[in-house]
């Protein structure tokens, strides 16, 4: 079931009208007093990518499947109030135990990324690779993906990666079968497997709108790396152009992006690798250094406030928060948490137990060679 489906479906998502006379400063009180309440049996995870207002109450920060191993955990957690998107949450409701519930505060907190790849796309495009290659292909999906096609990728033998482990599955997948297909981000993939020793003319891209591959080469069955074609709207707008004009007008700085950025702009910076990556180099670099950060804003304002010892600033100087990753705000914590306190369990996240079980299988492959 597709995000949009999930919501016209959904009754209860929307957010009681009541909650807009309210002040900042009375939310946050309001939040802070629940939580004391409620102690272990609430569990707050906050994705890095969150505004401070939320950030402020998690229990932990990190990466999505960080956040959801975390709250897996968290036995004494009953509920799983989750500040990030819908395929995180989906990846906590597959990890955590019956008992445990796991709710998205806005069911509009999605991911671009993730819903550029439906299973639907999926099962057909699949059908064509396979008559196009045969039986050559192990699919990997990056964890930033719907939990439908992380059970499609444990169903078909394969696992799901990281940012931080993409490297050493992709190696163990060519282990498996001669051909990779790699969901749903085409940067991550590309950029992987480059550095990997593949060039790019070994590499096709899938366009599962027109259903037809995207090839340049001259010979389709020279194909090692399948990408779909999808991406993160917030990476890809860090340009050649933004590396251009800071090397012309601040030479000295350091720029490091995230591997969902274009080839060509990991290919200019000095230093790529995951948020994890991006935020221990930055804690170690030396004071008085300058840094320009390819990565969602929020971290990006939240590092430089960090290291205030430190030149840190955008790469793209006119980018924007992740606006889907920005839909959780403190009315809607509020909204989630005083929901519980009323008995009612709101924008709960389910995932179908078949799903799951293929969803955990792809999970596990990967766990198993982290």
């Amino acid at each position: 079931m597709s995000l949009l489906e999930l919501l016209q479906g959904t009754e209860n998502h929307l957010l009681p009208a009541r909650y807009s006379a309210l002040s900042d400063d009375e939310m946050e009180q309001r939040i802070w007093s629940i939580k004391h309440k409620m102690k272990e049996k609430l569990y707050i995870p906050g994705h890095h990518y969150q505004k401070d207002e939320v950030i402020q109450f998690a229990d932990a920060a990190g990466d999505s499947l960080q956040l959801a191993q975390l709250s897996a955990a968290n036995k004494e957690a009953e509920f799983i109030v989750f500040c990030g998107v819908h395929f995180m949450a989906e990846t906590a409701d597959i990890l955590t135990d019956s008992h445990q519930k796991v709710i998205l505060p806005d069911m509009r907190a999605g991911c671009s990324m993730a819903d550029m790849a439906n299973i639907t796309q999926t099962e057909r495009g699949w059908k064509v690779m396979q008559q196009t290659f045969g039986d050559t292909i192990l699919p990997l999906t990056y964890v930033n993906s719907t939990a439908a096609i992380k059970a499609f990728v444990g169903q078909h033998g394969g696992a799901t990666v990281t940012s931080s482990n993409a490297k050493k599955m992709l190696e163990w997948a060519f282990t498996q079968k001669e051909r990779i297909l790699f969901l749903p981000d085409q940067h991550l993939g590309r950029n992987t497997a480059y550095d990997l020793g593949i060039p790019l003319d070994e590499m096709a891209i899938w366009n599962p709108i027109a259903e037809r591959f995207e090839y340049d080469g001259d010979d389709l069955q020279k194909v090692k790396v399948i990408l779909w074609k999808g991406h993160c709207s917030v990476h890809e707008n860090f340009t050649v152009a933004n590396i251009e004009e800071i090397r012309r007008t601040k030479p000295e700085t350091n720029i490091i992006v995230h591997p969902e950025c274009s080839r060509e702009v990991v290919a200019l910076s000095d230093y790529n690798g995951s948020t994890n990556y991006i935020i221990k180099t930055l804690e170690a670099a030396e004071p008085g250094t300058s840094w320009a950060v390819g990565t969602e804003m929020n971290l990006v304002n939240r590092l430089a406030k960090e290291h205030a010892d430190k030149d840190v600033f955008s790469l793209n100087s006119m980018m924007c928060p992740c606006l889907t990753m920005n839909r959780i705000d403190l009315a809607h914590l509020l909204w989630s948490l005083e929901s519980i306190e009323e008995g009612l369990v709101r924008n709960q996240i389910i995932v179908d137990p078949e799903v799951s079980r293929w969803a955990v299988l792809a999970l596990d492959r990967m766990l198993e060679r982290a």
